[in-house]
């Protein structure tokens, strides 16, 4: 898939997340964020990220968004693919585009839409986690891969 949207996309909104990481190579654990708001994903786990803007790929926007929410310098890693072009559904308008990600400068912090960001084990007890929805079977697909 191109790294930047088309006119044919399914969905109008491109979002995109970080499965953040210890270590592209060898993965043990995996940094995870509390969503703070809206109230109906308050409290609940998520993958970082955020919308990619009309002009930008899909890596430039999860390597800005981890920087305005975390305060992380990223190196990306390869894509935990979905089932449609653009990705992972989240509702009928949105869908999200993964990717692994190791931190390279900064120590996170949840500076944006977050309560806390903390890392977690990377093993089956993550399902465990309060998720969103629409990130769960990306979470497990996830295990799959680095497990």
């Amino acid at each position: 898939m191109s790294d930047y949207p088309t006119v044919h996309s399914k969905y109008s909104v491109q979002v995109v997340g970080g499965a953040i990481v210890d270590s592209l190579e060898k993965p043990t654990k995996l940094l995870v964020g509390q969503r703070s708001a809206p109230e109906e994903f308050a409290g609940r786990w998520e993958f970082p990220g955020g919308k990619v803007e009309e002009v930008e790929s899909a890596h430039d926007a999860l390597v800005r968004e981890l920087h305005e929410e975390l305060g992380v310098a990223v190196r990306l890693g390869s894509e935990i693919a979905g089932p449609h072009d653009q990705g992972w559904e989240l509702n009928e308008k949105a869908a999200m585009r993964v990717f692994f990600a190791e931190i390279v400068d900064g120590e996170p912090e949840a500076l944006q839409d977050h309560a806390q960001v903390r890392w977690v084990k990377l093993d089956r007890d993550i399902l465990e986690l309060d998720w969103i929805d629409a990130d769960e079977p990306i979470v497990r697909e996830l295990l799959n891969i680095a497990l």
